[in-house]
This record gives C-alpha cells, sequence and structure tokens, in this order.
C-alpha cells in the first residue's frame, strides 16, 4: 500500500520554521513527506533538508516525492532521539528550523497489518521501526495486571484503566492475544455500555497507551525538543505538532522551561543565577481551521507550538 498521510497544519508549520531559503531545515518526522516536501518547494538549491524517520516506508516514500526537489536532501531512518548523533555524523553544527509532527501517521493506521488501528484487524504489532524488539503483542501478553493498568492510566488517561487490565489477563489466561480486533472487543466488553454510549471509540485510549509504551514516544521527546533547540542557530526555529494532552503537555513544559529567564529562588533580592532564556515563545498554540478538521478529522487534536532560538 502506497504511503498515505495528511500532514496537519502544513502551511502553519512551513510558514513558522522557514526563515532563510538557502538554509539546513530538519524534518524529524518524515512520514508520508508532507512538511518536508512544503518546505522543500521553497528552499534554494543552495539549501539542505534533511527528513528523519525511524518506519523505512515512510523513508521510501519521503525519497519518491522529494525526488524532484531543487534542494539537497538527505534522508536517514532513525529514531528522532538521536538527532545530535545524526548531524554530526552530516557534519552539521547548526540548523536554521526543525518540525516536529508527532503521533502516527495515517498511513501506519490503515494498514491493518501494521496493528495500530483498533479500526482494522491486524497482529498486534504498533512498532513505529519494525525492527525494534518490543510489540504491542508482547505488552498485552507479558505485563502484569499492575503494570497494564499504570501504562492505560497514564499514557492513555483512560478511567477504567483497571477493569480493561483485568479483562485483558482474564482472556490471555486461555489463549494468547494476537489481533487488534481481539484486544478492541475486549476493551469494549470491559468498558460499561453506559460509558460506551458518548465520546471516542472504547478502545482509542488504550491503544494509544500501549502504542506511546511500545515506541517509548514520551520518554524521548522532552530530550529531542532540547537537543534540536541547541542545535538551531540564533533566529532558527522551531515547530512542533502535537495530538494528545500528554504530548502538548511535555511540549508546552519543555518550550517554557527553555524560554526562561532567571530561576534563582523567589526570596532573593537580585539574580545571581546568570541563567539566559534559550528559546523566545512565538504567540499562542495555533490549532486547524475547521475548513482542515473537515477534510482531515484526525487534524481535530492538533496543536502546533512554534519557538525562536534567541
Amino acid at each position: 500500500m502506497e504511503f498515505q498521510h495528511l500532514s496537519v497544519l502544513l502551511a502553519e508549520a512551513v510558514d513558522a520554521v522557514l526563515t532563510n531559503p538557502d538554509g539546513i531545515y530538519v524534518d524529524c518526522t518524515l512520514g508520508g513527506g508532507g512538511h518536508a516536501a512544503a518546505l522543500a518547494s521553497r528552499l534554494s538549491p543552495a539549501a539542505l533538508l534533511i527528513g528523519i524517520d525511524q518506519d523505512p516506508a515512510a523513508i521510501a516514500a519521503g525519497r519518491e516525492r522529494l525526488a524532484t526537489a531543487v534542494c539537497r536532501v538527505e534522508l536517514v531512518q532513525d529514531n528522532f532521539r538521536n538527532l545530535d548523533k545524526i548531524l554530526d555524523e552530516l557534519n552539521i553544527a547548526a540548523i536554521d528550523g526543525v518540525i516536529f509532527d508527532l503521533g502516527v501517521s495515517s498511513h501506519q493506521l490503515d494498514v491493518a497489518e501494521r496493528g495500530f488501528s483498533y479500526m482494522h484487524d491486524g497482529p498486534l504489532d504498533m512498532r513505529m521501526n519494525p525492527d525494534s524488539k518490543l510489540s504491542a503483542a508482547d505488552i498485552v501478553n507479558n505485563y502484569s495486571e499492575a503494570e497494564l493498568t499504570r501504562i492505560i492510566r497514564e499514557y492513555g488517561e483512560e478511567r477504567w484503566a483497571k477493569r480493561i487490565a483485568e479483562f485483558i489477563v482474564r482472556a490471555r489466561a486461555s489463549a494468547p492475544i494476537k489481533t487488534t480486533g481481539q484486544l478492541a472487543e475486549i476493551i469494549k466488553q470491559a468498558i460499561p455500555a453506559s460509558a460506551r454510549r458518548d465520546g471516542p471509540h472504547p478502545a482509542k485510549r488504550t491503544f494509544q497507551a500501549i502504542r506511546i509504551t511500545v515506541n517509548d514516544e514520551l520518554n524521548i521527546l522532552a530530550g529531542a525538543l532540547k537537543t534540536a533547540i541547541e542545535r538551531l542557530k540564533p533566529g532558527g526555529r522551531i515547530a512542533v505538532i502535537t495530538f494528545h494532552s500528554l504530548e502538548d503537555r511535555i511540549a508546552k513544559q519543555t518550550l517554557q522551561d527553555l524560554a526562561k529567564g532567571c530561576i534563582c529562588p523567589p526570596r532573593l533580592p537580585v539574580c545571581v543565577c546568570q541563567h539566559q532564556p534559550l528559546v523566545k515563545i512565538l504567540g499562542k498554540p495555533i490549532v486547524p481551521s475547521a475548513t482542515e478538521v473537515a477534510n482531515n478529522p484526525r487534524a481535530r487534536s492538533a496543536k502546533l507550538r512554534v519557538a525562536e532560538k534567541v
């Protein structure tokens, strides 16, 4: 299946980071190459665009999509947690702009074999990098009830976490849970009918929690954002698109921390820390227009945060 992905807040993210058409830009989450292609269309032959993704399907799709780009293009199959190493290996000291489009791609959700979706029955997988060791099946079938409860409550913000974990453990006692369809049905049975009437699909939060755990999404985020900002040139910009409250909280807190000046205790009469802000936050978070949400319902919860290196 062709790598299809509708990029969210496309023009807004590219407008936000593009400060120098001859510069060096990094798309840390290449996906279907939407943001990268839009950025490349506005760069000169002197510019360099680096695309990073841990999914080989995304790299292959990006290579095809960016084949006609006039700027230089480097595509790297890796996790953005290794941004420092990637830039060092390309002999790049500083960059002009960086985009993070977080979460799961439309392609990963729509291809049943990838095991990300509760809407399409497929193997319980959810690995963004197919070579990673840990899969969703490992978590669902091997983690303790207490650990499953913690993950589903913490990463899924699911009020029925304990009950869902109980139902998973009970179901796997008779036979391993192997497919997304099986898991979605178990979750549905665990959540009382009255609670299923409103809101999103009953499995949405649990699937999110397991996917975040498989790909270690939240633990790597703050460090990657800090690295990206450290590698920006003064005046360079970072754009971060988030899709749920957990990753948005990390993005917001990280940018706010790096935008702080003095961090002395309030009781001190004068500043002694000499702490300087690394970035300034540019405006309020940008959200998709009603038209974009109508055309792409997955954009509904997206937020774009932008900051500039000082």
